[in-house]
This record gives C-alpha cells, structure tokens and sequence, in this order.
C-alpha cells in the first residue's frame, strides 16, 4: 500500500461544497473533483504546492471532476505555474470557465496547456 501523499486532501464545507484532489496513477500530476472556491481554496492550494515540489518538466492537472472553480483557484494554479523553474503544467478538461479566466487574466502564460473537455 502506497504512504499516505499530502496531495491528497478531502474538504466539505457547510454547504456541501466538496473538493477531492489526489496523485495522478499514471503520470506526473494531480486530479481533483468536486468544487474549488473560498472555502475549498486551502486544499487546493496544498496539492498546488506538493505538485510543484514533485514537478520534473511536465506535469499534469486532471480536473474533468470540477465543476467550478473561481477566480482565486485559477489564479493559484497560474501562480504556481509561473514559479515551476522550468517546464509546463497541462491542465486537462477543466470546467469552462477556467481556460476563459487564464486568457482574460494571463493571455500570454505559456507555461499551461489547456486541453478541452
């Protein structure tokens, strides 16, 4: 059995809001689903900061499970693509508003690549 990773975080709000982020199996990277806003954000963030720990030359954020994030969820994820020493981070069918965010916010950051849904 694998040791626990603390990329792996699991947060429900009063709300219900939900957000499961973990260790891509296959390839470098993290998944996550659920919902990534304020009361979320921590969670995030920590698997934002163990992905740029772990990250080589491509690394790969798995989201087809989010259906929202906001703009401060975005906003981590370009900071953290900014300060990679080197490489790329390639998102994966992220909700649509993620990719119309980067473009409005950080049109010229070529360090992520937005694959579609």
């Amino acid at each position: 059995m694998d040791a626990p990773d603390p990329a792996v975080g699991r947060l429900r709000d009063g709300s219900g809001a939900l957000l499961e982020v973990g260790p891509l199996r296959d390839r470098p990277g993290i998944r996550a689903s659920g919902e990534i806003g304020v009361t979320t954000r921590r969670s995030w963030e920590d698997a934002l900061t163990e992905l740029s720990r772990r990250h080589s030359d491509v690394s790969y954020v798995e989201l087809s499970g989010v259906r929202f994030v906001d703009v401060a969820g975005v906003a981590a994820l370009a900071v953290t693509a900014m300060e990679l020493p080197g490489g790329r981070v390639v998102v994966e069918q992220p909700p649509p508003q993620l990719p119309r965010v980067l473009e409005l916010f950080w049109p010229t950051l070529r360090r992520i690549e937005v694959t579609p849904r």
